[in-house]
């Protein structure tokens, strides 16, 4: 099977052999490596490749200054320890589909242009669809050319130069976007169905709560006397944990900083980073506060002191609906809504786009229990190649 071989390609790069996770962070050597191979399988089907000034890459497939190109693609890096297919599933689908096309002699009216976003994941300077958000300029370059990762390299040493920022030359010749992504959750397993077409992304966002107290000596330090900023933290999580439910949202805390980090010290700082999603701004707002004022109520009877920084926001993104429609007739697919946010979130606010989810069947997402089988990515880049027909090539 051509997916498997190519698949095959790219499993073992980033891939930690003990949790067989993958650590592919921006711009670090597994994702370079990467990056290289996109530009040679790229050469390899003739299509010349750009980069943005940003750091992604666009293969294209047909004449560039033609106009009215049909993006598609995903991303390379990942979270630690994450699984194979977020990401790198929708640019090797991508490749294959336009392969499947090649095959059928069908040329495009419309260039295809493959791409690679770069930091889609935020985990290694922080900010979620950084690539993306450059490109539309959703995020100031300047800004973005500060951020630095936890040895304190920068976005901009990292990637050699100073980011271009917003590339509105750029933007103006795509006139749709398509991401194929494997599924984040289980819903594809109870409709019986490979593939599903994406109606929108929940509101989402990451709130850094930075608690101070007094660092002191674990065992001199009476009980009474303690400022212990753990246990704000501690309170903090299961507050966000309880207002999530009555709320049927989403709160997780999965990222944590205690200094001075010892066992035997009380510590004097915790910072933790709250990911917080819901189906309406009104839900996710109500939801942060909550949380907020349940864990500054907390710092005032510890004796402690919380700072709340909003890190990154996304609002409700909902699909072009007359594309989504439009698509799932074509594939004759379910429609289903997603609590991720994806580089398609970001563009849609400057042109229709639509999202392709491919059947995973453990629902894990983020770890390497993520799977999808041989078959249904191959039924996904049947379903990506149909799209691009459809939008590129009548």
């Amino acid at each position: 099977m051509r997916f498997r071989e190519l698949w095959d390609e790219i499993a073992p790069v980033g891939r930690d052999a003990g949790s067989g996770g993958y650590l592919r962070y921006a711009l670090t050597a597994p994702e370079l490596r990467l990056r290289e191979w996109f530009r040679a399988q790229a050469d390899s089907r003739g299509m010349p490749v750009s980069e943005d000034g940003n750091g992604n890459l666009f293969a294209w497939w047909g004449d560039p200054a033609a106009g009215g190109a049909v993006l598609t693609g995903s991303h390379f890096d990942s979270v630690p320890h994450g699984g194979a297919y977020d990401g790198p599933l929708g640019i090797v689908s991508a490749f294959l589909a336009v392969d499947e096309l090649r095959a059928a002699g069908v040329t495009p009216v419309r260039p295809v242009v493959v791409a690679a976003f770069v930091e889609e994941e935020g985990a290694r300077f922080g900010v979620p669809c950084l690539g993306s958000r450059l490109l539309t300029g959703a995020i100031d370059a300047d800004r973005a050319a500060g951020l630095r990762d936890t040895a304190g390299v920068s976005l901009a040493e990292a990637l050699g130069h100073r980011p271009a920022g917003a590339g509105p030359a750029l933007l103006g010749r795509f006139a749709a976007f398509v991401e194929l992504h494997v599924e984040q959750g289980r819903a594809l397993v109870d409709a019986d169905a490979p593939v599903a077409v994406g109606s929108a992304i929940w509101p989402h966002g990451r709130w850094r709560f930075e608690l101070r107290g007094e660092g002191n000596h674990a065992g001199t330090t009476r009980m009474a006397d303690r400022r212990d900023p753990m246990l704000t933290f501690a309170f903090t999580v299961l507050a966000a944990n309880k207002e999530a439910r009555l709320r049927d949202a989403h709160a997780t805390v999965g990222r944590v900083a205690v200094e001075p980090n010892a066992t035997n010290a009380i510590p004097s700082t915790v910072t933790g980073w709250l990911d917080a999603r819901a189906a309406a701004p009104e839900t996710l707002d109500g939801l942060v506060e909550a949380v907020r004022a349940k864990a500054a109520e907390r710092a005032r009877r510890d004796g402690t002191e919380l700072t709340v920084t909003r890190e990154s926001a996304t609002p409700l993104v909902a699909f072009d609906g007359g594309l989504a429609d439009r698509l799932a007739g074509l594939l004759a697919a379910p429609v289903l809504p997603t609590g991720a946010g994806h580089d398609a979130g970001v563009l849609a606010a400057h042109l229709p786009t639509a999202m392709l989810f491919v059947r995973n069947p453990t629902g894990v997402s983020h770890s390497p229990a993520e799977s999808a089988t041989d078959d249904d990515c191959a039924a996904g880049v049947v379903a990506l190649a149909r799209v691009l027909e459809e939008l590129a090539c009548h």
